[in-house]
């Protein structure tokens, strides 16, 4: 089963061990000292035994509520460098965000199991995190 997501965010592309001049060749505008916004849509993926009873993985609001409450709710409006824990000393790429979320989430699934997370920076650009 795969729910999807939705989150704005703004980021700043940037490794503290570059030289300015290297940030802005590696990530172009994407070196934007005051960052700049995203609306990302994320797609989580879960699979498991589908329960005789419901016909479902996971109860879906039990499902949504987790992900809002431990993912979005901890991204949206937010500057990723700046106001998360998560990407205080790790680059919020779109490949970060997507294993950061994993992170997040994985120790959560029970009994489902965590297949995929796929993030969307841009209608053209998106990174997944699978379990293997």
């Amino acid at each position: 089963m795969t729910q999807c997501f939705e989150f704005s965010a703004s980021h700043r592309l940037h490794v503290p061990g570059l030289s300015d001049e290297e940030n802005r060749r590696v990530f172009g505008k994407c070196n934007n000292p005051n960052g700049h916004g995203h609306n990302y849509q994320v797609e989580v993926t879960v699979a498991g035994p589908v329960d005789a009873r419901t016909g479902s993985v996971l109860p879906l609001p039990a499902f949504e509520s987790l992900v809002k409450r431990e993912v979005i709710d901890r991204l949206d409006h937010k500057h990723l460098n700046s106001d998360t824990e998560e990407f205080a000393r790790l680059n919020p790429s779109v490949e970060n965000i997507a294993r950061v979320i994993w992170e997040i989430l994985e120790p959560q699934m029970s009994p489902a199991r965590l297949r995929r997370v796929r993030v969307w920076e841009t209608a053209k650009t998106y990174a997944e995190y699978t379990s293997g």
